[in-house]
């Protein structure tokens, strides 16, 4: 189970775009959790009334767990292409999330049949990757497409392609994530 931590330091990531008192003191968190200096890679997701109001993350690790975190929240809270900023009135509906993800590792696949079987609902996150096309889905996306078919083909509308691109052969990546979710109101801020 994931340290509430995280948490904390996303809220505080976001509440500092509205006040200054909210600012992250790094240097203290990292004494007191020196596992937030070790490379990983995050995704924060924001909900609204159970409706998805953000998500930015990052596939692979390339910077600390703690700053990845800051910078994810702040992305899904504020530069998520697909939503307007957060203003403070939403705070009070916002349920917050963070995954921590695993190394990807590619998946061994014969062809579109093959792969369905080798994909493992509620357990594998998936990344697409061919040519210019790119796109990830969280395990967490099972809850809303629990068929592997179903799953598969919006992740290739996802990556900017259609559910034709398999007769390529595209790489498919496999990454399992630890996650942690509260109202934000209930987060404790730091």
């Amino acid at each position: 189970m994931l340290d509430p931590i995280l948490l904390r330091i996303a809220k505080n990531s976001i509440l500092s775009k509205f006040g200054s008192e909210y600012g992250l003191d790094k240097e203290q968190l990292l004494r007191n959790y020196p596992y937030l200096g070790e490379s990983g890679a995050t995704f924060v997701t924001i909900h609204y009334d159970k409706n998805l109001r953000g998500c930015i993350g990052s596939i692979i690790a390339h910077k600390t767990l703690l700053d990845d975190i800051v910078s994810n929240a702040v992305s899904a809270g504020f530069h998520d292409p697909r939503f307007t900023p957060l203003s403070s009135d939403e705070l009070s509906h916002l349920t917050l999330e963070v995954s921590v993800l695993s190394e990807p590792k590619i998946l061994e696949y014969e062809n579109f049949d093959d792969l369905i079987k080798k994909v493992r609902p509620h357990i594998d996150g998936l990344i697409l990757k061919h040519g210019g096309y790119q796109g990830t889905f969280l395990p967490q996306v099972w809850e809303q497409l629990p068929k592997p078919k179903d799953f598969l083909e919006h992740l290739s509308m996802k990556a900017g392609s259609n559910p034709s691109i398999y007769t390529k052969h595209p790489d498919i990546y496999t990454y399992q994530v630890d996650a942690i979710a509260e109202k934000f109101d209930e987060i404790q801020s730091l």
